[in-house]
């Protein structure tokens, strides 16, 4: 004669694995903080090497699009590196995100927490010659998106 298994510990049983098939799920498809910010540096600078300075207005932080309406930075962007420096484009590396508790945007501005750090590096060709530009880009939420900004602390 067969034993009969309890419902219980079929039930058990059943809950535990789907636990952990989504606990996998999670695992695989969900990005950490770090990595969202070094992606969204990746996006800002994609833009930017594509001329689109447009798209990449968008991705800033309000701090930053109150320093640069987007009109300016569009002409100013498109005038420097490819007017002045007669720069078609440029190849950039981003950098490993270093985690900051908080950060200053500016001496005036209020400290924003939970900031990333991110280096990159731009290299340019132009009449000029070739150079470099090593800069640290930051990444801070607002409002639940990720946002660019630029240091303007002295």
């Amino acid at each position: 004669m067969r034993r009969k298994q309890k419902p219980i510990l079929k039930m058990i049983v059943f809950i535990s694995i789907l636990i952990l098939f989504c606990l996998l799920l999670y695992v695989i498809f969900s990005q950490s903080a770090k990595d969202r910010a070094t992606s969204l540096v990746d996006d800002f600078y994609q833009y930017e090497k594509s001329g689109n300075f447009g798209g990449s207005w968008i991705l800033f932080h309000p701090l930053m699009k109150k320093k640069f309406s987007q009109d300016d930075y569009i002409q100013k962007r498109a005038h420097v590196f490819m007017q002045d420096f007669g720069v078609k484009t440029f190849s950039y590396t981003v950098g490993k995100a270093k985690h900051l508790k908080s950060w200053r945007f500016s001496k005036e501005s209020p400290k924003l927490k939970n900031v990333y750090q991110v280096p990159i590096t731009q290299t340019f060709k132009s009449t000029f010659g070739n150079f470099t530009i090593h800069q640290n880009v930051y990444v801070a939420e607002n409002k639940d998106k990720w946002t660019i900004l630029w240091s303007y602390e002295k």
